[in-house]
């Protein structure tokens, strides 16, 4: 049984090297014929995972079961944002539950925070001895994780970051930065007036993550010393009626915008509102890899979508747990995950 798992933790290291499994058991057991480039890459990799056969056999050999928790929001007709973090966090599963680790996703709503809390009710009814959670809801998140400190329960974050909590660690993006960056690429197509609207599309637009993307934003104009006004617009109703309401009364009032910032995944839906109304003078930057998103950016109605790996959120956020809870090695507090820009040229050959 112990041979069974040494060459599971193998192929997950070889995996990750992107290396055959041969190399990878050359290093672990100091044999020659494996460069020194290449040797350094599997031994931070094997730093990284923590990586100890002996405890992991002993889980198999006590079949004690630890049960984890995850709470995220359901995919919707809005946006299929979640699909992503999901197979992220399946493909963890896939590689950990052999080990005695059973996980339970619970599913609320985006628009509603009511499904949150009954979603996180359930969890704390629960016997589950970690949480990975998306804090979507920021008031909600904080009521659950006082309830999670109490109990004890380790709880991590992906996506989205809650200030001054007591986490686990925390997965996902540097938001200051990626709203900077953000701004940086709303600059491509300005010509004279500079004037550019941030777009929340949410109900929680006043969250601290919309408002650090926000900050982020704002910055780098600060930064560059660039003239320029700048409209916030926030639209609590995500349905695209509402979307196209409060956008044409947005652009009846400032006609002259050139650029538009949406700070979420909803960009098609502002991308579909400017096709509709044939305005394509104006250059559109939104979030995320998505169906809807990418049809527009390949009919150039969005320029540049920022992307930052929810797969590998979903996939890093679980195996956190696991390597504290099964593994007990520490983990990173904060991994930041990469800010990428995908383009029309470009998003054939991403990888989400």
């Amino acid at each position: 049984m112990e041979k069974e798992n040494t060459y599971y933790g193998v192929k997950e290291i070889a995996r990750r090297a992107n290396v055959s499994i041969a190399t990878v058991d050359r290093v672990l057991h100091n044999r020659s014929g494996v460069s020194e480039k290449t040797k350094k890459k599997i031994n931070d990799i094997i730093k990284e995972l923590d990586y100890q056969p002996n405890i992991l056999a002993s889980r198999l050999a006590s079949k004690k079961i630890i049960s984890l928790a995850v709470l995220i929001p359901r995919v919707s007709e809005e946006t299929d944002f979640w699909e992503a973090p999901m197979k992220g966090i399946t493909r963890a599963d896939s590689e950990i539950k052999k080990y005695g680790i059973q996980v339970t996703t619970f599913y609320f709503d985006l628009n509603d925070p009511a499904s949150f809390n009954e979603q996180a009710a359930a969890i704390l009814d629960g016997h589950f001895k970690g949480v990975l959670l998306a804090p979507s809801f920021i008031e909600e998140s904080r009521k659950f994780i006082r309830s999670c400190r109490e109990k004890k329960i380790p709880f991590v974050f992906i996506d989205s970051d809650v200030p001054d909590e007591d986490n686990l660690c925390y997965i996902g993006p540097h938001l200051f930065q990626s709203g900077y960056v953000g701004a940086k690429l709303s600059t491509y197509r300005l010509k004279e007036k500079h004037k550019v609207a941030v777009v929340n599309i949410s109900k929680e637009s006043d969250s601290y993550n919309y408002l650090q993307i926000e900050e982020g934003f704002r910055s780098y104009f600060k930064d560059h010393n660039l003239p320029i006004e700048i409209i916030r617009i926030d639209i609590k109703d995500t349905d695209s009626l509402s979307v196209t309401r409060d956008l044409t009364r947005a652009l009846h009032e400032h006609g002259d915008i050139e650029a538009i910032f949406v700070t979420n995944s909803r960009v098609f839906s502002v991308a579909a509102f400017l096709e509709k109304t044939q305005r394509s003078d104006i250059s559109l930057i939104g979030y995320d890899y998505l169906k809807e998103n990418i049809t527009y950016l390949n009919k150039e109605l969005i320029d540049f979508l920022i992307c930052h790996k929810p797969e590998e959120q979903g996939y890093r956020g679980l195996m956190a747990l696991y390597q504290t809870l099964v593994l007990g090695a520490p983990v990173e507090k904060t991994h930041f995950m990469p800010i990428d820009i995908v383009t029309k040229e470009n998003q054939a050959f991403y990888q989400n």
